[in-house]
This record gives structure tokens, sequence and C-alpha cells, in this order.
């Protein structure tokens, strides 16, 4: 059963428009091929205007018939990105808050699902007056409402239309940015296109050919972009770019390079370079400042000329993926950033990891983390990886997962529990003692999508513990995205061995957080901080995990230091006994 729509009905199109014509929007499509980087382009964008001073926020539109991504497999779609108020949704509004201040909710993502879903309900209720239900004006109405609501408070929306133009799931909305333009007027709105313009080697030259067959797929719609975002491997010249212009009907200034970078907190800088921002601010006759651009500059620089470099092992059966895990990765960067570092993530195999071979696959690493997850594949290597952390003192943060495995381990090693589990690995007729077990509303809840604890919650941190060093704060709010939680029965046990509950949810006596005090570092949490870090204001959590990661570093190096010198000694000594 696809679950409720979250609106009671349907928001008057007509209002709406009156509503938002003071707002400007700024639609993002794509194509030739998927994966080019419109989100990128439109997160980007939006980190430009506001460094002019312009209150931005960005919408997500995706073609899939999912109401959400939640039930999604990462190998296909990615991480699932969870907002403030509990949406499940793209891994790109993950680069929407990274990049902007914008606070992401439910009206800045929706889906073919949520359309449909939207107005079958409606036409179940008889909303419609008995008329017949079609894509055009219903769907298209539909998703029209959608981008106003998303619009409200904002000077500028930035909407990405998911997918590539060509495809068939994507006509509806296509169809609705054709009518949405009409009616806020072309002056208050523009079109970007984001394509790719492929290097031949045989040829020895780019190729403009595919971005004007995907310009034509555009134009058979009745939607003509205003900008092109050209995607290349090689730089574009002038020349080329006047071609591009030519063909495409788009004035030559308007056509961007953009250029393959070293790392995507680049390509504001890049795209600032081109002259984006200067022309869309003209083309949308936005009264704005000149942009202030030292912190992404700062962070660049940070990026490319880091004064030291540390080891992260992140435990996982997505390690093929760096997608799957996208906002921890880019969390961890932002860590590195904040101590001034770079880091070397090292993505191990849970799967192939065991108590034999832990410490040959991990005794490198200067810190070890383990992440969010589901199901009981590659369990074992992640508890061998805790393990081995814990009793070898290396820097440890545990994430969601990471954290009931904590506690599993713990459990079994240090208090003696050894058929110590959790309900997600034995069900609901399984035996052993639930260190981990259903949250309490969960028990009932049989649908899979949108059913989980999700959004943000507060936390209280236990004075003087560790975390309360790193927050600054005893009260604390974070993102969660789980069903299970620390049995509290445990709580005294663990707490005599040694583990510390050090964060508590006191409205539901869950328990958040949990350390151990006398390891250098040693820190699990129930939720998911690497959504809310940024590169601009990196998380708390990962500066200091990262900055422990580093104090291991200096430790390692110092063993090595003294090892070296005393096989020195003992070399020498060799030398006197044979001359002797």
């Amino acid at each position: 059963m696809v679950r409720k729509s979250r609106r009671a009905k349907s928001v008057s199109t007509t209002k709406s428009t009156t509503k938002a014509m003071k707002q400007k929007f700024i639609f993002v499509t794509g194509g030739v091929v998927s994966s080019i980087g419109k989100g990128l382009t439109a997160a980007s964008l939006g980190s430009l205007l506001e460094a002019r001073g312009v209150k931005v926020t960005i919408m997500k539109m995706d073609p899939y018939i999912n109401v959400d991504p939640g039930t999604m497999s990462p190998f296909q779609h990615g991480e699932v990105y969870v907002t403030e108020d509990g949406a499940e949704t793209d891994l790109d509004l993950g680069h929407y808050e990274r990049f902007t201040s914008a606070v992401m909710t439910r009206s800045n993502s929706v889906s073919t699902g949520q359309i449909y879903d939207a107005v079958i309900q409606r036409e179940r209720r008889g909303d419609y007056l008995g008329g017949t239900v079609q894509v055009i004006p219903h769907v298209t109405d539909e998703i029209k409402a959608r981008a106003y609501e998303a619009a409200q408070g904002s000077e500028v929306v930035i909407v990405e239309i998911g997918g590539t133009v060509g495809d068939i799931e994507a006509q509806p909305f296509f169809e609705a940015i054709r009518q949405l333009r009409s009616e806020v007027g072309m002056e208050n709105s523009i079109l970007v296109h984001v394509t790719y313009v492929p290097y031949i080697a045989a040829a020895g030259e780019l190729k403009s050919k595919p971005t004007q067959h995907s310009v034509k797929e555009l134009r058979m719609i009745g939607l003509q972009p205003d900008f092109l975002v050209c995607r290349a491997e090689k730089p574009i010249d002038e020349a080329l770019k006047k071609k591009i212009a030519l063909f495409c009907s788009v004035q030559p200034e308007h056509v961007i390079a953009a250029q393959d970078s070293r790392t995507i907190y680049e390509v504001p800088l890049a795209l600032h370079r081109e002259g984006l921002d200067d022309r869309v601010v003209k083309r949308l006759s936005l009264d704005t400042d000149k942009p202030d651009l030292k912190g992404w500059q700062h962070l660049v620089k940070v990026l490319h000329h880091p004064e030291r470099t540390v080891r992260i092992a992140v435990v996982g059966k997505y390690v093929d993926l760096k997608e799957s895990y996208k906002s921890l990765h880019e969390a961890l960067v932002h860590g590195g950033v904040a101590n001034h570092a770079k880091l070397e993530i090292t993505y191990v195999d849970s799967e192939k990891l065991t108590e034999k071979n832990a410490a040959q696959a991990l005794s490198d690493a200067h810190g070890i983390l383990v992440p969010g997850g589901f199901g009981t594949r590659g369990v074992d290597g992640k508890l061998a990886s805790i393990k081995y952390a814990r009793e070898k003192q290396v820097p440890y943060f545990g994430i969601c997962f990471g954290m009931q495995l904590a506690a599993i381990e713990f459990a079994r090693n240090v208090c003696g529990i050894r058929d110590a589990t959790s309900r997600e690995f034995v069900g609901d007729g399984g035996r052993g003692n639930l260190v981990i077990d259903f949250m309490e509303e969960q028990r009932t809840i049989t649908n899979k999508g949108g059913t989980m604890r999700l959004g943000a919650y507060p936390c209280d941190i236990q004075k003087g513990s560790k975390v309360e060093q790193v927050y600054k704060a005893t009260r604390i709010s974070e993102r969660h995205r789980h069903r299970y939680e620390f049995n509290n029965k445990y709580k005294a046990l663990f707490e005599k061995k040694g583990m510390q509950a050090t964060g508590v949810c006191k409205e539901r006596d869950l328990v958040e957080i949990v350390e151990l005090p006398d390891h250098p570092w040693f820190v699990a949490v129930q939720f998911h901080p690497e959504f809310k870090s940024k590169p601009l204001a990196p998380h708390p959590l990962f500066t200091q995990f990262v900055k422990a990661s580093l104090q291991r570093q200096k430790v390692l190096a110092g063993v090595e230091k003294r090892t070296a010198k005393g096989s020195g000694v003992l070399a020498e000594s060799a030398k006197k006994e044979a001359r002797a």
C-alpha cells in the first residue's frame, strides 16, 4: 500500500502562481548521458547566488515511480539522504545542503510516485468532479503545485529534473516546467541544460554533436535552453563555444565550459570563472552584491595543499560504490580540511574481514569507521574491525549500525554475553540476548517505505563526557534513520564494564551515544551526523575523529622511529662483532 500523500488537497496553481510571482525560477536539465553533474551544477549555482546575498532553495524532481528512494538498493541509487523533517530523498539533496545554507524539507523532493499517489487519492475522493483524469492537466498541475510550494520564502528556486532529456518517464516533468515558464514569465525563469562534450582520442578533438542532439530533444518538447553547461575532459576553446552556440541557438557567452575538476568543491569557483553567476544575475535582473568566495577559495587551497595525510578505514559492504556512502565520504573530507589534512579513505570489504585477518587489513589505518547499514551480510567483519579498534587503541567512530555493532561486540567480548545479538539478525522467534532490539513503535509496522525513525531528534549529552567536549553543548539535535535501538536492560552492566551511555534522548529514554572513556577515541552514535556536515562548516564529530586519528599517526610514527633507531644500534653492534 502506498503511503498517504502529505498534502490533503492540491495547491491551486493559479493562486500559487500569484504567490510565486516574486520568485525567480532556474530549471536545470541534463542531456546525452546521466550522472554528468546536474546536482552539482544546481548546488554550485546556488552557492554562487548565496555568496551574492540571494536567498535560494533547491528542488529535485525525480522521474522514478518509487515514492522515495528509501527502499532502493544503494548499488542502484546511491545513499538515501534524510532531511530535518524526516524525508528520505535522493543524494543530490545532500549536495544542495552542503553547498548552501538552505535547509531541505519534504517539499524540496518530489517523485513520479508521489505525484501519481496524490492525483489518484484525489480522484478516489471525487475531487475532480467526475472528470477524466489525465497527465495534462492533472499530473502536470500537481508537479507545478509542488514547485510553487517549494519556492515559498526564497528569492530564487533552482529546480533540477532527474534523468536525461528524452527519457519517457520524465516527459510530464518537462511539460510542467514548460508551462511554469509561461506562467511566471520568461523574464523570471531560465533553463540551464547540462550536457556532455566528449573527447574523441582518435580524432584528437572534442565533439559537439551529442550536445546538439540533446538540445534538439529539448526544443522538440517546447523548451529552449538559455544556458549550456558543457561537461568535458579537455578545455573547451572559444571557437567550439561559438559553434555550440550557433547550432543550439544560445548566446556564445551563455555556453559555459565545465572541465573535470580535481575536487567537487572547485566547481563553484570554476563556474564563477566562466561567468555563469554574473550572466544568470543579469538575465534574471537580480540586484546583488559581488560574490564573497573567500571561504571556497580557502577550502580548495587546503584540499590542494594539505599539511599532512591521515589514513581512515571505512568498513562496510558497499565498498565498490562511493556513492553509497556519499555524505559520509564528504563529511570525512570536511573533517580533514578542518585539520589541514588530506584523507586517504580506504573502503574495506566487511565480507572479507575476519578476526584472523583484521590486524593485517587494518594495521596501517590511523582511524576506523563503521557506517550505517542493514542486514546480516558482512556483520562478522564489522565486528572484527570494532574489536581490533577497541583492543589496539585505534580511534573508532561508529554511526547508526556502527553503534549497534559496537554494543554487540562489547557485550560479547567484555561483558561475557557470548550470544549478544540484534533483533534484526534473529527475527521475532530468534534466540539470544537482544542487546539491540526493535524500537517500541516499530514492532507492529509492516510497510518498509518511510516507516523508520526518520529526521531530527534532540539528544541530551552527559557533562564531562568526550562528546560534550566535542559539541561544546549538553543538548543537540541530529538526524536519524533506523528501526532498532540499544536495549536499556543492559545499560547498567555496560556502564559497570566501562562503556558509557553519554547521549540520551530523554523524551523517549533512547540511548543515542556510547563511548569508552579510557580509550583515545571510541565514540559511536545512533544518528547520522554526516547529514549536517558542510565543507565550510565541518561537523565537530568528524573534525575530532580526524584529529584523534592524526594523534594515532604521531604515536605510530614515534614507534617506527624508535624501532628504526633500535635496529640501527643492533646493526652497528653486529658490525663491531664481525670486525672483532
